[in-house]
């Protein structure tokens, strides 16, 4: 399919080196060390400019979220052939069973389906925050803090304080306490009734938590009655990296979200599951949010296959994104800098060692493709990353992202190498 050979020349190869990639004119990170600003922590989402990018030799690695994966046919089938109800009623049969099947399988009570991972984790927090004014704990680089536009304090009137999140996701367990109010109902402050975690953790680069941290946080709740949800994202990346079941991490928790359109490749959906009360409430908030989503079998039923069959397979991610982070530590000339140790699913962050080349310039070399990019691979390559918190990038696997992709993706990062090498030494 792509046979095609791109023939370089000496002055096209010149060329190529000395062309710059066109950046937006406003930039995640500021052009200097790759150090970020402290109100600037967030990737840009705007898709890269490709002059070639209609070309049929052009190959897309698309590695920046997991988000974009897209049902195969065999989940389109089973879509088109959903038996459906009104769900608003209970009588969606296919939502019904994949409700079902989700509870069994995080060792819950009950579940429910829900459009998004924000409104799940929302509604979780509406659950167990009940009056206006109750406040969460939540990691000050979770999820919920960062990339849910406040809804705690904007839709469900809650408070939230935040601890540290620790670089392996976790936070420790003194400031934790510390921050549960013990004056209630003293009318200074508002009661605390919630501790949030992330697992894996997202900003933290996929991090697994450790199962005695779950422990430790769920007895230190209990003792102060206090409830544990679980932003359970990628809690079945966890589930293959610890090699457990999925129930083993969620006994430590009250509730969790488990989203179905990330690595499970599912188009839309999360489930949030708990006790049977819990998930009762649950469902009058999801009405209130505008989540009644009637005859949502056909959503369902991509849901289903997702929790069936695309669980074990999330290895295959795990293991392409280590294939990578080795490369980066091999690459010659030496540009890239990872923690082998902290590349335990399938989100990977790095960092370039030359601080003259900045994560958002990296990314767009990496996503543009020129007249020369195909000189070993015989096609364009177009590898599509985010500059990341702390002057990192972020790229990661997923279901659309075969071996041959990553080896793709390396190729292309050998290229830049060798490019920014050539171009800092004519400048010497």
């Amino acid at each position: 399919m792509y046979s095609k050979t791109l023939r370089v020349s000496a002055r096209a190869l010149l060329q190529c080196i000395n062309r710059r990639a066109n950046l937006p004119n406003t930039h995640v990170f500021p052009v200097g060390h790759g150090r970020v600003g402290p109100s600037r922590l967030y990737y840009e989402t705007a898709k890269p400019v490709n002059s070639l990018a209609g070309d049929a030799c052009v190959r897309r690695v698309d590695l920046r979220s997991d988000t974009v994966t897209k049902p195969g046919a065999a989940m389109r089938q089973a879509m088109a052939e959903a038996e459906v109800g009104d769900d608003v009623f209970g009588e969606d049969p296919t939502v019904n069973e994949l409700q079902k099947m989700a509870a069994d399988l995080f060792g819950m009570e009950a579940a429910l389906y829900v459009p998004s991972g924000t409104m799940a984790n929302l509604i979780a927090v509406m659950v167990h925050c009940r009056e206006r004014g109750d406040e969460m704990i939540v990691g000050d680089l979770s999820h919920i803090h960062i990339y849910e536009q406040g809804g705690s304090a904007q839709l469900a009137g809650v408070h939230s304080t935040t601890v540290t999140n620790l670089p392996d996701g976790t936070f420790d367990l003194d400031q934790l306490e510390s921050k549960i109010r013990h004056g209630y109902p003293d009318a200074h402050y508002p009661r605390s009734r919630l501790v949030c975690v992330e697992n894996t953790h997202n900003i933290q680069g996929g991090r697994v938590l450790p199962l005695h941290f779950l422990q430790e946080v769920k007895s230190l709740a209990d003792q102060y009655g206090v409830a544990v949800h679980m932003d359970g994202a990628r809690v079945m990346n966890a589930a293959i990296a610890q090699k457990v079941a999925p129930s083993t991490i969620l006994k430590n928790t009250h509730s969790v979200s488990v989203c179905l359109s990330k690595g499970l490749g599912a188009p839309v959906g999360t489930m949030l599951a708990g006790a049977q009360d819990f998930i009762s409430r649950a469902v009058r908030c999801r009405k209130a949010l505008g989540g009644g989503m009637r005859q949502v079998g056909i959503l369902a039923a991509a849901g289903k296959l997702a929790l069936r069959d695309m669980v074990n397979r999330l290895e295959e991610d795990h293991h392409h994104a280590r294939i990578f982070a080795q490369a980066l530590l091999e690459c010659e000339p030496p540009l890239y800098e990872v923690d082998m140790a902290a590349v335990q699913t399938n989100i990977l962050r790095f960092r370039l060692r030359d601080p003259s080349l900045t994560p958002a310039e990296f990314c767009a070399l990496m996503a543009r493709v020129g007249e020369c990019d195909g000189a070993t691979t015989g096609q364009g390559i177009e590898v599509l990353m985010f500059p990341h918190i702390g002057g990192s990038i972020r790229a990661v696997w997923h279901l659309g992202i075969s071996l041959e992709d990553t080896q793709l993706a390396i190729e292309k990062l050998k290229f830049v190498a060798r490019q920014h090498s050539q171009k800092r030494h004519r400048s010497e």
